[in-house]
């Protein structure tokens, strides 16, 4: 897998991150700690991603 291939499937997965949290932010009822649980991951992806871009 090229790095720009896995930058872009790490881009797919913080926008689907991104989506879910506004799901879960938006539900009267959310689980604050599922939302932190998510906010975490795609805090983790930005990090990968600034990563690789950093390595081209």
């Amino acid at each position: 897998m090229t790095i720009e291939s896995r930058i872009r499937e790490l881009g797919n997965r913080h926008r689907s991150l991104e989506s879910a949290i506004r799901q879960e932010a938006g539900h009267p009822s959310a689980d604050s700690l599922h939302l932190k649980a998510l906010k975490l991951q795609k805090l983790r992806l930005k990090d990968q991603i600034n990563a690789l871009q950093d390595a081209r």
